[in-house]
């Protein structure tokens, strides 16, 4: 087919191509069996689907990878959510009395989504996004790194673009997944710092001149993009209307009026203007005690959806799910490499199926050439390894490795207490 084929092509047909060549069903399994230690955990866990046409589709479950498999090739979905392990098959509910029908476990999730900064973003809005405002979710990624990993001891973290606007983190550690709804949401209320509605101003309030050790260690994160991002990407003090913004934040009137009259009327630059800021608040130090902070965290902590975080039975799209807007894959994020990651980079489906096709021709030249063995003697590999597709199940694959040997000893002890019987 040629490469301009696939910009032809339904989205229908391109998602039939996706899941018949390149949907990593065996480590997308493997993951969500937790190696098999708990008896029907892939089982009772729900699915949903969207279909073309937007009819929406829930409560599926499967016995198996096989049959998994065999009902995405055969419904085709542009996209794939992911719910709770219940305690029967989901697909059985409407067979099963309400009350016997629960939501027992779930990893903890965070979704960021670049909306939510739409009041501080000046390059986007809405659902656009570019090189200078993805930064945040590369803070936000990193703080909730930290903090999870810190303050609460989870080891499993898969970070995972959304596949258009945000970041979504999937908390995989069994203490984890075993969290009812009132642990999720105190949780995700620790993590929240950046609080209120629209129509509230100040965002963020420090109480005492002592922060928290979490927030500390967020601050250190944020003073090294700080500059970069709010001051020279989003130019927070360029303009009249932009400064003003900044100044509402700032509780003092006398400093207020003081870098306005500074300010109004002369060029500057976010960066002099955000020296004139600190110089300022310095000397009025007591009554605006954590300013300077207050104003960096409203501008780029993490902003969460913590409703998504908090209900056991609430669904998130799944990693390798096509975004029906953007047609990119939810590509697993490598933690050690965020500050890399460009999302404008992540392939389309239309680019992989391109790329599928320029694979196989360069295995036939080469082969017609001589430069490579016939193919009935080359080790099959993966049709997803042979795209770009390839990095981001990597990830995913060393991701689910890591976790996998913490389930030996568990199933070694399992045995044992079988045989001493």
């Amino acid at each position: 087919m040629m490469a301009s084929s696939y910009d032809e092509m339904s989205p229908k047909d391109l998602l039939a191509l996706y899941y018949r060549r390149l949907f990593p069903y065996s480590p997308f399994y493997r993951w969500l069996s937790y190696g098999g230690v708990r008896k029907n955990y892939l089982t009772n866990r729900e699915f949903s689907f969207t279909l073309d046409g937007d009819v929406y589709i829930r409560y599926l479950s499967f016995s198996d990878q096989s049959e998994l498999e065999k009902e995405l090739l055969a419904k085709n979905p542009c996209k794939i959510d992911i719910g709770a392990v219940f305690s029967h098959k989901p697909k059985d509910h409407k067979a099963i009395q309400a009350s016997a029908f629960r939501a027992e476990e779930k990893e903890l999730v965070f979704d960021i989504d670049m909306t939510d900064y739409d009041d501080v973003r000046n390059c986007c809005s809405g659902a656009a996004i570019c090189e200078k405002c993805w930064p945040l979710m590369t803070i936000a990624i990193h703080i909730l790194h930290d903090a999870l990993t810190e303050d609460f001891g989870y080891k499993h973290l898969l970070f995972v673009y959304s596949g258009r606007r945000g970041v979504h983190c999937w908390v995989c550690d069994e203490s984890a997944r075993q969290l009812n709804a009132a642990g999720r949401s105190a949780v995700a209320e620790y993590l929240s710092v950046v609080k209120g509605g629209e129509s509230q101003t100040k965002k963020v309030h420090f109480r005492g001149s002592s922060l928290h050790s979490s927030l500390r260690r967020a601050a250190d994160v944020i003073k090294r993009y700080f500059p970069a991002l709010a001051l020279d990407n989003q130019d927070i003090l360029g303009t009249p209307e932009q400064y003003e913004q900044v100044l509402a934040l700032v509780p003092s009137e006398k400093a207020r009026m003081a870098l306005r009259e500074k300010w109004s009327g002369k060029n500057g630059t976010s960066r002099e203007r955000w020296a004139d800021l600190e110089g300022e608040l310095a000397s009025h130090n007591k009554e605006v005690t954590n300013c300077v902070q207050e104003i960096q965290f409203q501008y780029v902590y993490p902003r969460l959806d913590v409703n998504v975080s908090k209900g056991v039975n609430h669904l998130l799209k799944s990693p390798f799910s096509i975004h029906p807007k953007t047609g990119r894959v939810c590509v697993p994020i490598e933690y050690s490499r965020v500050d890399e990651f460009n999302p404008l980079e992540v392939p389309t489906i239309n680019e992989l199926c391109r790329q599928l096709d320029e694979y196989a021709a360069k295995e036939s030249a080469d082969q017609d050439s001589g430069d490579q063995e016939p193919s009935r003697k080359r080790k099959r590999v993966p049709e997803w390894s042979k795209t770009e597709m390839e990095a981001g199940v990597a990830v995913f694959v060393d991701f689910i490795k890591k976790m996998e040997l913490e389930y030996q000893p568990v199933k070694q002890e399992s045995r044992a207490m079988d045989m001493s019987w």
